[in-house]
């Protein structure tokens, strides 16, 4: 017996050693493309940050303009620098803060084109870059170039060539756009550590950023350019390198201190660049297996990992450090408001750069869902806010409000997370909101007091777009009130909330601006991009009406009517004579992708009963506006907000109210997505039968129990289980089908 158990086990060791090695997993950050939206529209950066991180360390042109907003522009052929700062995808030129550029002495020409700073020639074949890493080869130098981050630390690590004048240009005065510094300051600590700061004016007023930069290499010798103090300070350290010499430079950044830019040296950047470099990889690797996707298409794969990189972007970090350092008394958690008097984020993170009008309608749910252990920071974040200042942000960055587009938007964002049950002071968040609902600005007051806004003079009256965005964020503060038991309070704001109607022409049916004596605006136009709509048309904003969905279909005419409407909506063509925005891209018919008050209407169909045609939408925006290639976004990424609609449309689903706590079904992307949730739980999306022909859905089961509605809500998906599309090429047989429709009167939790 012993005999032939031993010829077993030699058996099974020599099959063992001849089986093939499995093949281990491809790292999801191998699927991300920084590059996306870096051409054209997206006005992305492809530099190194982490999630949700104050540092955006990112090559920049040099070169002002809109198509490098985000300081990159993938068609350009040189770069002057590395700036620590930098907004993702939006329309607003700033920050650029504190550019770092290695040089040596082959420097020779300068560009009128970038303020005659030093620059370098560089080429798409040698430059990289993945989540937490960039890299470029700096042609005409002969320079290496990498760029690693932590979330309030930028290192870098330059490969010289051997020179005897290899240089390091730290430059405060340089801006971009809108960016203007107002006063800079270096001071050279020693050999190997420069102190200072750079206050600037910009989109956002007032910002205040401190740092500490350290040396591996002690320098020989510099040059301080114009004085240590002044509005465009610039310091140029010399160093004699050898060849494939390597010089590290960490930059810590604080809004708040010297000290705390110091802090965060010493507690997030003891470790060499490749460690740190390793360790922002496997930051973004368990952010992004939160949702994991199963697909052989490694185009889909690609984008579909990229915009969940790319929504998580922004909001970004504002305050120091929570974690004590050293001393019992270390200062913790500081940070600049607008109020220029230091606070301190006692106990959670502060979070800015609140893009709201964009993020509020599918970024911040999507938060909820798969960031739910940083919601509550950056509702606290925004309380903040109002306790420093008086109201909620409009659209903030650095400390300071830009007042940036419409709405009080940080009222659904608030509301919506105060329902899924996020902890929170609820009544600092009502009084927060009932507040910034009632301020005598922005014509806040001439809505509340007259059930509109009227047309009036200036570029960006917006007279339609402010009523109906108004009147949305009063619906949800209206639930809020009813919640919290505030009946008055609730009947007033349900009443402001139905304040579309006053501008709603019954004999045209559209929504159309009204002058102060409540007459309708002639001529009009609906197709036109005039004063009246933020950023759109009639066509875009006559949908924005998401608190009162049946309303607006029973005022169109009926759900006939309603459809028909719809249909032109998405066939009604610009004319190649037609003046387009930059702003109005993406377009399908009327319909603008690129620009956010368009993002839920394809979900409309399903609440007259069409839900193919819902299903056919998002099959074809999700194909057409989404590419792989830095021309990828159809416009711009908006802080997450274009990122994010795609990754919750990739699941089948979407929150036509942002508020509500429920996700309108569509058509998923992929056979198989599993959500990571909290406390070990995971919620899988299937597709049965998915296929390019079978793109239409015949049935959908939760947890095996088939759905009699087009919708599921937060607290069923939070729950954990498995949500089953049965997928058929018939739209014959989705058009069978009858729903319960979604109530948008009633918040479902």
């Amino acid at each position: 017996m012993r005999h032939g158990f031993w010829v077993l086990s030699v058996i099974f060791v020599l099959a063992c050693k001849n089986q093939p090695k499995p093949k281990s997993l491809k790292s999801l950050t191998s699927y991300v493309n920084p590059f996306i939206g870096t051409d054209g529209p997206g006005n992305t950066y492809p530099g190194a940050t982490v999630p949700f991180g104050m540092v955006q360390l990112s090559p920049d042109i040099g070169i002002p303009g809109w198509d490098r907003i985000a300081g990159y522009y993938y068609p350009d052929s040189i770069l002057t620098g590395f700036s620590h700062t930098h907004l993702t995808g939006t329309g607003a030129g700033d920050l650029y803060d504190i550019l770092v550029m290695p040089t040596n002495s082959r420097f020779k020409d300068t560009l009128k084109a970038n303020n005659y700073k030093p620059y370098s020639h560089f080429n798409h074949v040698e430059e990289g870059a993945s989540p937490g890493y960039y890299w470029v080869q700096l042609k005409d130098y002969g320079i290496k170039a990498e760029l690693t981050a932590t979330p309030r630390v930028g290192i870098h690590k330059y490969t010289f060539p051997k020179d005897t004048l290899s240089q390091i240009h730290v430059d405060l005065g340089y801006s971009l756009n809108w960016d203007r510094p107002t006063n800079t300051k270096i001071t050279v600590v020693n050999d190997s550590v420069l102190q200072g700061f750079r206050m600037s004016e910009g989109w956002a007023r007032n910002q205040q950023l401190y740092f500490e930069m350290t040396f591996s290499k002690p320098f020989s010798s510099y040059y301080i350019k114009e004085n240590k103090e002044g509005q465009a300070t610039k310091i140029i350290l010399n160093y004699q390198t050898e060849e494939d010499e390597v010089i590290t430079v960490k930059t810590g950044l604080s809004s708040a201190s010297v000290g705390g830019a110091s802090k965060a040296i010493k507690q997030e950047a003891k470790q060499d660049f490749e460690s740190i470099r390793k360790q922002a990889n496997a930051v973004w690797e368990k952010e992004l297996s939160k949702i994991r996707i199963t697909t052989q298409n490694k185009e889909r794969k690609t984008i579909f990992y990229t915009m969940m990189y790319q929504s998580m972007l922004a909001p970004t970090l504002y305050s120091d450090s929570n974690q004590q350092y050293k001393a019992a008394n270390d200062a913790n958690g500081q940070y600049l408001p607008e109020t220029d008097s230091i606070a301190m984020a006692k106990g959670f993170n502060r979070y800015d750069t609140f893009s709201l009008w964009d993020t509020y309608r599918a970024a911040h749910p999507l938060y909820t869902i798969i960031q739910t252990e940083r919601v509550p920071d950056m509702i606290k974040s925004l309380l903040a806010h109002y306790q420093e200042t008086g109201k909620l942000p409009v659209w903030s960055m650095q400390g300071s409000e830009t007042n940036m587009m419409i709405g009080y938007h940080a009222v659904p964002v608030i509301v919506d997370a105060y329902f899924k049950g996020f902890e929170f002071d609820a009544n600092l968040a009502y009084q927060a909101c009932k507040t910034s609902a009632m301020v005598k600005e922005r014509q806040i007051d001439e809505f509340a007091q007259n059930g509109y806004i009227a047309t009036a003079a200036g570029h960006e009256n917006w007279s339609v777009s402010k009523t109906l965005e108004y009147a949305y964020d009063d619906w949800c503060l209206a639930q809020f009130a009813k919640d919290l038991g505030k009946e008055e309070d609730f009947d007033y704001f349900i009443e402001r909330s139905n304040n579309w109607k006053n501008v709603y022409n019954a004999k045209n049916s559209w929504l159309q601006p009204k002058d102060a004596s409540g007459t309708f605006i002639y001529p009009f136009t609906p197709k036109e991009y005039s004063p009246y709509f933020c950023e759109s048309n009639a066509w875009q904003y006559y949908w924005s009406v998401a608190q009162d969905i049946p309303g607006l279909v029973a005022a169109t005419g009926g759900a006939n009517r309603f459809e028909q409407k719809l249909d032109s909506m998405f066939t009604y063509a610009p004319l190649p004579t037609d003046k387009l925005p930059i702003f109005s891209t993406g377009m399908i018919g009327q319909y603008a992708h690129g620009n956010e008050p368009s993002h839920h209407v394809a979900y409309l169909y399903n609440y007259i009963g069409k839900p193919h045609k819902t299903q056919d939408l998002v099959y074809k925006i999700r194909n057409e506006q989404y590419k792989n290639e830095p021309n990828g976004h159809c416009g711009n990424e908006d802080c997450g907000q274009m990122s994010s609609w795609y990754i919750l449309n990739s699941l089948g689903m979407y929150p036509v109210n942002a508020a509500q706590g429920i996700l309108d079904l569509s058509v998923p992307q992929f056979s198989k997505a599993s959500i990571q949730l909290p406390n070990n739980k995971t919620f899988e999306v299937k597709a049965t039968g998915l296929s390019e022909e079978n793109r239409y859905v015949a049935a959908v089961s939760l947890n095996g129990q088939q759905l009699n509605r087009r919708f599921i809500t937060y607290k069923e998906l939070m729950q954990g289980g498995i949500l089953e599309f049965i997928m058929t090429a018939n739209k014959d047989t989705v058009n069978t089908q009858r729903y319960e429709q979604p109530n948008p009167l009633k918040i479902y939790n």
